[in-house]
């Protein structure tokens, strides 16, 4: 018996025009999610699952299905499946490269529709939304001033992904030098893998090139538990005498223990926003471009206090210059 073909999978609010082929059509009711993983091993991080999950929410609520493709280059062979064939009806860059993306130029150079999040000046070819990462680091390198300390570490993602370009780590790190300098504070940058003995190996490297220091910013989720763990194993409490605040999930922030003070990410609105912005291209191509950028205040939470630097990494008599006996 000859099986009947399927009828293609349109738009939402739109009939498929039976002249045109399902390959023409049949993914015009999906959106694609262009996300590479960025964890150990090439598996995505929570945080990443986190976004795919709000993502496919979002563009359900749309009327729309989700194809991920983890691809952070236009030549990924997951990309170049998604630009040949055309496998949807727009795309969502994720964690835009900066200060280039070479998927941005392969997209506009094909008349694809795409949203990016994260911005690099290639994006203002399309619609785009993005956090302030660089704000949102200062923010807790102010907040940590503000309670008294002086020298501060950053643990940031890993340089192999540094080097790729990879905009929280990039934008992360200039947030944090800036306002290092800019409150003529001790701080000091370091690389971290993404699990928790890299994390631990981090905080043991830190105290050895610095035994003064009393606070971490970290943009590193993944690393939190190791360094915690390391704190606790050099005989520093937190909050008592060392401090930690980064730039997290806010679900993450709050599993922590003790409960993480952060500049929560705000991965739904985020999200939201993206989809929100490709389905406006889709809909109305004409209609202006637009930009939206989010950020986060802190959340104050059980992971910091006042500066109280150990006896031991404060100077003591003996690094004292010897004093003549003073007539008074």
């Amino acid at each position: 018996m000859q099986r009947q073909p399927r009828d293609p999978v349109t738009a939402p609010g739109t009939r498929a025009d039976s002249s045109t082929s399902t390959a023409e059509t049949g993914w015009k009711g999906t959106l694609a999610l262009s996300y590479a993983p960025s964890g150990p091993d090439g598996y995505y991080t929570q945080m990443q699952h986190d976004f795919i999950g709000e993502i496919t929410v979002a563009s359900a609520r749309k009327g729309y299905d989700l194809l991920l493709s983890p691809s952070s280059h236009a030549a990924d062979a997951s990309f170049q499946r998604l630009l040949g064939e055309r496998r949807a009806a727009g795309v969502i860059i994720m964690e835009t490269r900066v200060p280039e993306d070479d998927r941005i130029d392969a997209l506009a150079e094909a008349h694809f529709p795409f949203v990016t999040v994260g911005y690099n000046p290639q994006a203002d070819r399309s619609s785009w939304v993005r956090l302030d990462f660089a704000a949102m680091a200062g923010a807790c390198v102010r907040y940590l001033a503000d309670l008294g300390h002086r020298r501060i570490a950053f643990v940031n993602r890993p340089d192999w992904l540094f080097g790729t370009g990879y905009e929280s780590a990039v934008l992360g790190l200039a947030g944090f030098t800036d306002a290092v300098a800019e409150l003529g504070l001790s701080g000091q940058a370091y690389f971290c893998e993404d699990d928790p003995a890299s994390g631990e190996s981090c905080l043991e490297q830190i105290l050895r090139d610095d035994p003064a220091t009393t606070a971490i910013v970290t943009l590193n989720e993944a690393a939190l538990g190791g360094i915690s763990l390391g704190l606790t194993r050099a005989g520093r409490s937190v909050p008592r005498d060392f401090s930690l605040v980064g730039v997290a999930a806010g679900r993450w922030a709050e599993q922590a223990n003790p409960k993480l003070t952060a500049a929560d990410v705000p991965a739904r609105e985020q999200s939201q926003a993206a989809v929100d912005l490709l389905v406006e291209r889709l809909t109305s191509p004409d209609a202006p471009l637009r930009r939206v950028v989010l950020t986060s205040l802190l959340s104050i939470r059980a992971s910091t206090g006042p500066c109280r630097p150990l006896p031991e990494t404060e100077p003591g008599l003996g690094d004292l210059e010897s004093l003549d006996d003073l007539d008074f």
